[in-house]
């Protein structure tokens, strides 16, 4: 798998590049969002680790650019421990954060995590076939998203939490709920970060995201999908 590490604390970089590096992972690095953006976009990473204050371009603004043309699994690194800041970062298209500062082994059990999600290999059996509803198409063997004929870029966690809806249609899951099961029980988040996500998928699959068609709200109970 190969990680790109971006960061403006040389000596992090060089201790997280040397700790996956014996896991057997190949790491490249950059130092400021600048750097960053021009080598994700030439290279074909599998996993981005962010930082979020960085010099030339911030690691929000990288992040939401990337997500413009690519799914790369993201996570982002952020001395900050305010939810708000956190929250922001979902909103620019992170998969996930980490707090500084951390053990390097929650950082390689969030990378498996994430990546075991985004790389499964189905079950060869009828859940793999592509599902259409109205002007949208999604195919779970590839994990990908068509509208209205046009590709449509999902984060690892937006895609997992469409698929979870769209095969219970009819079922009221609550915030708290959704959480435990697409980002898992041991996962520190605040409950927002649903409301993010789901805010997000309707702004990417719906043709009138203030008045969604698809991923409905029960008020004061939580989001389901139409059945």
């Amino acid at each position: 798998m190969k990680v790109f590490v971006v960061d403006d604390e040389k000596l992090l970089v060089k201790g997280i590049k040397f700790n996956l590096e014996n896991d057997g992972y190949d790491v490249a690095a950059a130092y400021d969002g600048e750097e960053a953006l021009k080598l994700v976009k030439e290279n074909n990473f599998d996993f981005v680790i962010l930082d979020l204050m960085l010099p030339k371009i911030s690691g929000l603004e990288v992040c939401g650019k990337i997500r413009e043309f690519s799914s790369v699994p993201v996570i982002m690194l952020t001395a900050k421990s305010e939810d708000n800041d956190k929250l922001i970062g979902f909103e620019y298209g992170a998969d996930d954060y980490i707090t500084k500062p951390f053990n390097i082994m929650e950082l390689k059990a969030r990378i498996r995590a994430i990546y075991r999600r985004t790389n499964a290999q189905p079950v060869k059996d009828d859940t793999e076939k592509a599902i259409t509803i109205g002007h949208f198409t999604i195919n779970p063997a590839e994990r990908s998203v068509i509208c209205s004929g046009t590709p449509v870029e999902l984060t690892a966690k937006e895609f997992d939490l469409l698929i979870m809806l769209v095969r219970n249609p009819g079922r009221v899951f609550g915030r708290e709920s959704l959480l435990n099961i697409v980002w898992g029980y041991e996962y520190p988040g605040d409950i927002r970060t649903v409301d993010v996500h789901i805010r997000r998928l309707r702004e990417k699959i719906e043709k009138k995201p203030e008045k969604p068609e698809y991923i409905l709200t029960k008020w004061g109970v939580g989001y389901y999908f139409k059945n």
